[in-house]
């Protein structure tokens, strides 16, 4: 990584540098925004008691270029070198990021934080779509992302709508690729939602 990363301080305590362009966040998630992270922040806290890896919620900075400031989600960091500034910020890429979807920042988790978080060598990235109810797990193989798989918690009136052979071949919890021993359930992701 070269020279310092830290940002020229914004006035706005919600921005993000995207490409070198100042992008102003939306001031607050909705309701099923806010659940979805706090869900994870809930499963991932228990799942790493004890060990290296710590979960860090929505509003820590990440700095992973000169022109790359994001403001995530939700991201586990497992290399303690990387939180920098006394615990205000992290550098270099984490081992998973999760981007909640929402109409104003889809482009950007789609499109260019995406390609950043590969090139940075950010080992599992996942895209959740509150809408859809999904996960999009991609996973850093050889240097690019491979999508895992795309999971979804359907409605009871969907299950309600499909035969024995759909309903038996739903899939209601995955892995991550780097704690393959941890169970995450579509309906603990999408609880209050």
């Amino acid at each position: 990584m070269e020279g310092n990363l830290a940002p020229v301080l914004y006035d706005e305590p919600r921005t993000e540098l995207i490409d070198g362009k100042v992008v102003a966040m939306s001031p607050g998630g909705t309701a099923n925004h806010n659940a979805i992270i706090l869900n994870f922040s809930f499963l991932f806290r228990y799942y790493l008691h004890g060990k290296p890896c710590r979960p860090f919620g929505d509003g820590m900075n990440l700095y992973l270029t000169k022109k790359d400031h994001f403001i995530p989600d939700f991201m586990i960091v497992c290399d303690k070198n990387k939180i920098k500034g006394g615990g205000h910020h992290v550098e270099g890429a984490p081992d998973l990021v999760i981007e909640v979807l929402s109409p104003s920042t889809a482009q950007y988790d789609r499109g260019h934080k995406k390609n950043v978080y590969e090139r940075c060598g950010v080992r599992e990235y996942w895209i959740v779509n509150p809408v859809e109810r999904s996960v999009e797990q991609y996973v850093l193989e050889d240097g690019a992302f491979t999508l895992r798989g795309v999971y979804y918690h359907y409605r009871a009136y969907e299950l309600d709508d499909m035969t024995d052979e759909e309903k038996a071949e739903v899939v209601t919890e995955f892995h991550p690729a780097i704690f393959e021993d941890m169970p995450v359930r579509l309906e603990d992701v999408f609880y209050y939602v």
